[in-house]
């Protein structure tokens, strides 16, 4: 069970951070060989955030309903990863990418590049400056985050950034925008489970998504807290610092 724990902490805090948490899953799964990195798991590891980011973004949810334009740019900037993932993963492409010098080489560029988008003091907000344009801009920057070490959070952070929108509008499209990419993920992996021949779900599951729900939730409250003070040169730090040792490690 302790295994379970350390994956849902890595989860909750890495998936809505601009650390990646796709690197951090792979890189302590692979060095601790821990047992229960399974389909089943990851799904509900990623069950678990998706819950969080819906509950706490739940007035932003319902408003959908009303404000149908906001859905349409959300769902726009959503479908290039979607497609590009399916593709990917369709034709086993996507394991060509989960090698840890690719790990540590991304993380350590795209955290400079985080570090340059965010020297700005941009002024922009979602509520008046978040067009089609904007969204698909950003869509399609997403498509990185299929890459382990770029980060899902960090490069549509980077890219609202680098489109002049204030840190906090940049994050709260980011976490917006792992909605729909959340549940495609949660579901595209219930689907692969329920057409298996080990199909199950047990207590392990539940408390994989509840603890994934909890640290997923709490990361987001306190992460939109902290970048309206500060800017994001500590991750840039974490980011630079950790992919050094990735690639001393890979390299010897």
């Amino acid at each position: 069970m302790i295994e379970i724990f350390i994956l849902s902490t890595i989860q909750g805090i890495t998936e809505f951070l601009p650390v990646s948490s796709s690197a951090h899953l792979i890189l302590v799964s692979k060095y601790f060989d821990f047992h229960n990195q399974s389909l089943s798991i990851d799904v509900s590891l990623h069950i678990g955030s998706f819950l969080a980011v819906v509950v706490y973004f739940k007035k932003d949810v319902f408003s959908f309903f009303k404000n149908k334009k906001l859905f349409y740019k959300i769902f726009i900037s959503s479908l290039p990863i979607m497609i590009v993932g399916y593709i990917l993963i369709k034709f086993n492409l996507i394991y060509y990418l989960r090698n840890i010098k690719i790990i540590g080489w991304t993380t350590i560029i795209f955290g400079i590049i985080l570090y340059y988008s965010d020297k700005f003091n941009n002024k922009k907000i979602i509520k008046s400056d978040f067009n089609f344009k904007s969204a698909l801009i950003i869509g399609l920057f997403q498509i990185l985050s299929l890459i382990p070490g770029v980060s899902r959070s960090g490069i549509t952070i980077t890219a609202g950034r680098f489109l002049e929108f204030k840190r906090e509008d940049a994050a709260k499209i980011s976490f917006l925008l792992s909605i729909p990419t959340l549940a495609a993920v949660s579901f595209f992996g219930i689907n692969n489970l329920l057409n298996g021949e080990t199909f199950s779900f047990s207590i392990t599951n539940l408390v994989a998504i509840t603890l994934s729900f909890f640290f997923s939730y709490v990361t987001i409250k306190y992460f939109l807290k902290y970048i309206s003070n500060f800017s994001l040169n500590i991750f840039v730090v974490y980011r630079i610092l950790l992919g050094i040792i990735i690639l001393i490690l890979s390299y010897l």
